[in-house]
């Protein structure tokens, strides 16, 4: 059956993680980038370490350091409850097991924490939610939004999915969503009808290419749109 949530949750990733779900070369790391629905990942924390650019925005940043953190601490044992109940419907390489997926978790997000602070006061986190971004357009190189879109396909409609990837595409060069499956490990059935609409917009460049990573079993899939003056579509 799958992982089911009732809300969408605060649960953060790691610089790692964006690599390889998001098939970030050395070139993207040097790019201008925004992380939308970026949560209490430390991919910010750990670019910023390296001296790179990332604005993340997402409209959890408008509450404080502690009142994330309760969040946080509200909701990790349901998500890990969630995941041994699951647990076949994992690939257990990356992580050895739900307990050690929690701590990796944990730590990543306790990154993220010791850096909002200075992170909020230096603009690098900005309180902003799709499908309405305050940013101009190509202001970005490339935008990356990760298990939010089609993850959350059960809690966010079809509309919202749309002006959502609209906006995005405004903002940004390039456009990366990962993954293209519901948190219970199904193809959002928004991802065809979404793809068909891309498709009759000429000016974008659209791949849905497989990746290295695979935590939630057929969750390996990397939606790809580049706006271009050609279209070209291709699946992998």
């Amino acid at each position: 059956m799958g992982l089911k949530l009732n809300d969408i949750v605060p649960w953060g990733r790691s610089l790692d993680e964006y690599i390889a779900m998001f098939q970030l070369s050395e070139q993207d790391l040097a790019r201008s980038i925004i992380d939308c629905a970026a949560g209490p990942a430390s991919f910010n924390a750990e670019m910023t370490t390296q001296e790179r650019s990332v604005i993340s925005c997402d409209p959890l940043y408008q509450f404080s350091e502690s009142a994330i953190q309760q969040r946080i601490a509200e909701t990790k044992d349901v998500i890990l409850a969630g995941v041994q109940a699951n647990r076949d419907a994992y690939r257990w390489d990356f992580f050895h097991s739900p307990e050690h997926l929690c701590h990796a978790r944990l730590a990543t997000m306790a990154q993220f924490l010791a850096d909002f602070p200075t992170g909020r006061q230096t603009g690098r986190y900005q309180v902003a939610a799709l499908p309405a971004l305050p940013y101009r357009d190509r202001q970005f190189d490339l935008a990356l939004c990760g298990h939010f879109l089609f993850a959350y396909s059960d809690h966010l409609s079809f509309d919202l999915h749309w002006e959502a990837i609209q906006e995005l595409c405004r903002i940004a060069r390039e456009v990366r969503i990962f993954p293209v499956v519901t948190l219970s490990g199904e193809r959002s059935p928004f991802l065809k009808p979404i793809l068909d609409n891309l498709k009759t917009r000429g000016k974008h460049t659209i791949t849905l290419e497989t990746v290295g990573y695979e935590f939630q079993k057929g969750g390996n899939q990397l939606l790809k749109i580049q706006c271009s003056s050609r279209a070209q579509n291709q699946i992998f």
